[in-house]
Parts: structure tokens; C-alpha cells; sequence
């Protein structure tokens, strides 16, 4: 009986931990969209194409607020996956997680700073963008550590991994890093070639994608 209470009280502590950063995950994604104001015709004529206007005024805010959505949508996603395998929990495993948490909800600043100074008379500062994209790479180095955290045998955490699947979760975790500081890097030459690296993603993701399952091939939780 004390054994399963032990268990009980356990899995309630994981299921805390797990509530808590889903809870920080949705107001970090729901602040992305404060920047999205209504526009405003206040002082000027009142016509369709004024107002169209400065509705495609907003279209980098919208941008930027698309790509930082689907990027904190993807690592919720990612952390939904990785504590499904979580088993057991440590202080070093909840300070981590709070660092990772930490670097989700920054990223509606780093958002907002990255949609202002992307207009096209602005597009030429990096500074901005360098914001942006040390937020994306903390984020994933974070996650790097995450894993290499849980997916360590000597941690007991969670149960043990099949073949290569912890080395490839851990190379996934820096695709965003590296694609975002090599789409700086270009930006310094050529802003607007400089943001199309990042349709790379897909291509550097998709190389590193493990599509086997467990050794039975039958847990999902191993497919990403």
C-alpha cells in the first residue's frame, strides 16, 4: 500500500510539473497576438484604400507573429512528447525546465522587437533580429539539455531509449539554432535572403527524423 501511494504521489508530482509548463506554454502563445492591433484611420480620410493600407502595414507584425506561434507551438509539442517518457522527477530536472519555460516567454518581447524593426525601412538593423535569434537559439540549446538530461540512463528519469533515438532528439534540438544563427549570419549581407533560410527548417528537420518506432514498433512516442 505505502509502495503504490508512493507511486501515486509520485506521477501526481510529474503530472504538477507537466501542468505547470503547458500553463506557461498557452499565456506565452496568447501574448504573441497583444502586438496585432486594429487599424487605426484616426486623422486620416476615411477610404478603403487607406485602410488596406495600413492593414498591410501590419504585415510584418503578422509575420513575426506567425513564425514565433508555429515555434513555441513546436516546442510545446516537443515537451508534451519528451515528458511522456518522464518517469521519475529531480530539483535538477524542475530548474531546468523553469530555464526553458523561461526562454518560451520571453519570446513574445523578442517577437515584438523582431515584427517592429522588420519593416522594410527598418529590415537593414540587425540588432533587432540578432534579439530574436539569440531567443531561438537559448530555447534550443535548452531543450538540448532537456533531453540530454532525461535521455541520460545514470539520471533514472525515465525508462531506457532505443538505439540512436536521445542522439537524434538532441541533434533536432539544435536545427532551429543553427538554421536561425545561419539566417542571421546571411542577413548581415542581404536581409531579405537572410530570413528566406529559414525555409530551410523543413529540409535540416526532415534529416534527422526518426521514423521507427520502439524495438515491439509499436509506441508512437518514439516516431518524430
Amino acid at each position: 500500500m505505502n509502495n503504490r501511494h508512493h507511486h501515486s504521489k509520485k506521477d501526481f508530482q510529474v503530472e504538477r510539473l507537466v501542468f505547470f509548463s503547458d500553463a506557461v506554454f498557452a499565456i506565452a502563445i496568447t501574448l504573441l497576438v497583444i502586438d496585432l492591433k486594429v487599424p487605426s484611420l484616426h486623422g486620416l480620410q476615411a477610404t478603403e484604400q487607406v485602410f488596406i493600407d495600413k492593414l498591410l502595414g501590419l504585415t510584418p507584425v503578422f509575420l513575426g507573429f506567425c513564425v514565433s506561434f508555429f515555434i513555441i507551438g513546436l516546442y510545446w509539442f516537443i515537451h508534451h512528447r519528451m515528458f511522456g517518457f518522464v518517469t521519475e522527477y529531480s530539483a535538477k530536472l524542475i530548474w531546468l525546465n523553469l530555464l526553458f519555460l523561461f526562454s518560451i516567454v520571453l519570446m513574445p518581447f523578442s517577437t515584438s522587437v523582431y515584427s517592429e524593426y522588420s519593416a522594410p525601412e527598418y529590415i537593414h538593423l540587425i540588432v533587432p533580429y540578432l534579439i530574436y535569434v539569440l531567443n531561438i537559439c537559448l530555447t534550443g540549446i535548452l531543450n538540448y539539455a532537456l533531453w540530454n538530461f532525461i535521455g541520460s540512463p545514470a539520471n533514472g528519469l525515465a525508462d531506457e531509449f532505443p538505439g540512436d533515438f536521445i542522439r537524434k532528439a538532441k541533434i533536432r534540438a539544435l536545427v532551429l539554432p543553427v538554421v536561425f544563427m545561419l539566417s542571421l549570419i546571411v542577413s548581415i549581407f542581404n536581409p531579405i535572403a537572410g530570413r528566406f533560410v529559414l525555409f530551410l527548417t523543413p529540409l535540416a528537420m526532415s534529416l534527422v527524423r526518426n521514423k521507427k518506432g520502439n524495438s515491439q514498433g509499436k509506441d508512437n512516442r518514439y516516431k518524430f
